[in-house]
C-alpha cells in the first residue's frame, strides 16, 4: 500500500429507509466525514423495482442553502416544484435545484409509468450553497442527457456531469468550483484520476474497484487526500463516480432538510415550513410535516436523516 493510499478515507453506507420500503445507501454526511468539496449529502438508491401499486413517491417537502442534485442511471422520477417546474428525470440527465432562499418540491411515479414495472437506480446529492448564495432566489435547471459531454480520456468513458474535466465543461451552472463525474471503467481497466479540485471521492457504484492500489468494495466512497488525484483500477467492469470541488466555505448545520451556515436560520426556516409559509407545488394537497417537537438544530455539520 502507497503513502498515498493509506492517507485515503474509505466511507461505507448507512442504510436508511425513507419510507414504504423504499431504501437508500447514505454515504455523506458521515460521522468521519461531512463534506467533500460543496457535497453535504450523497444518496445511492436502487436498483429497486417499481411494480404497478408501489408507492414510493416523495410528497412535497422544504429546501434551503442548497442545490439538490439528482442523477439517474435507470427508470423514471417526475419532479414538481413551487416555482412552477414539471419536469421527468431520466436517465443521464441532471435535475440541479437551487434551494437558496426555499423551494418546496416532490418527486413522484411518472403517470405514464404507473400501471408499468420498471427499475429505479440513482444518485440524490446536495451541494452546500457558498454563504454569499445561501439567500439566493430558487431557481430550477435541467440538463437532457444529450446535453452533458462525454469524452474517451485514455480508452475509458467519461461524462462530465458537472464542472470541467479533460478538456469538456459541462453546461451544468454551480455557484463554487464542483466536479460530479461518471467514469465506465472496462474490466481489467486502469485509469489516472488527477487532481481536478482540492477535494475529491471516487464512489465505487456497482463493482468492486481499487483507488492507489487499495481494495475499494462496491457502494464504498473512497476519499482521496486533499488536493491529490489516484489511480483506479478493476478486474470486472465497473461504474465511478468521482465528486469534489473547493471546501466549504466554514461549517454546515445540516437539519432534516435545511442547510445554513447559521442556526438561526434553520430555526426560522423550520418555523416556516410549519406554518406552512414556505410555498406550495401547483397541484398538490399533501406535505410531508416538520419533523420532531421541538425543532431543534445541532452542531454544524452534524445532520439529521434528510428527507
Amino acid at each position: 500500500m502507497t503513502d498515498t493510499a493509506a492517507q485515503t478515507q474509505l466511507l461505507q453506507p448507512h442504510d436508511k429507509d425513507l419510507g414504504g420500503g423504499f431504501k437508500v445507501r447514505r454515504l455523506l454526511p458521515a460521522a468521519q466525514r461531512r463534506s467533500v468539496g460543496p457535497f453535504v449529502f450523497f444518496d445511492h438508491f436502487g436498483p429497486a423495482t417499481e411494480q404497478p401499486g408501489t408507492q414510493h413517491d416523495v410528497r412535497p417537502h422544504p429546501h434551503i442553502g442548497l442545490s439538490t442534485v439528482t442523477y439517474l442511471f435507470e427508470g423514471a422520477m417526475m419532479h414538481r416544484d413551487s416555482l412552477g417546474s414539471v419536469q421527468e428525470i431520466l436517465p443521464g440527465a441532471i435535475n440541479w435545484m437551487t434551494a437558496g432562499r426555499g423551494i418546496v418540491h416532490s418527486e413522484r411515479k411518472p403517470e405514464r409509468l404507473k400501471a408499468d414495472t420498471y427499475v429505479n437506480h440513482g444518485l440524490q446529492l446536495w451541494a452546500a450553497l457558498p454563504q454569499a448564495h445561501e439567500e439566493t432566489e430558487p431557481s430550477f435547471e435541467h440538463t437532457p442527457a444529450s446535453a452533458i459531454p462525454e469524452v474517451v480520456e485514455q480508452g475509458v468513458a467519461v461524462r462530465v456531469l458537472v464542472g470541467e474535466a479533460f478538456g469538456q465543461r459541462s453546461p451544468v451552472k454551480a455557484l463554487s468550483q464542483t466536479i460530479y463525474l461518471d467514469i465506465a471503467l472496462p474490466a481489467g481497466g486502469r485509469f489516472e484520476l488527477p487532481a481536478l479540485a482540492p477535494e475529491l471521492a471516487v464512489y465505487a457504484v456497482d463493482a468492486d474497484a481499487s483507488v492507489n492500489g487499495e481494495s475499494i468494495p462496491a457502494h464504498t466512497m473512497a476519499v482521496l487526500p486533499d488536493g491529490q488525484g489516484a489511480v483506479l483500477a478493476c478486474d470486472t467492469a465497473a461504474r465511478l463516480m468521482v465528486i469534489g470541488g473547493e471546501p466549504l466555505d466554514g461549517p454546515r448545520y445540516i437539519t432534516w432538510n435545511f442547510v445554513s451556515s447559521r442556526r438561526e436560520r434553520i430555526l426560522e426556516a423550520g418555523s416556516d415550513w410549519a406554518a406552512q409559509r414556505m410555498g406550495h407545488v401547483p397541484g398538490e394537497t399533501e406535505f410531508i410535516p416538520l419533523p420532531g417537537k421541538p425543532f431543534g438544530v445541532r452542531e454544524p455539520d452534524v445532520g439529521t436523516t434528510p428527507v
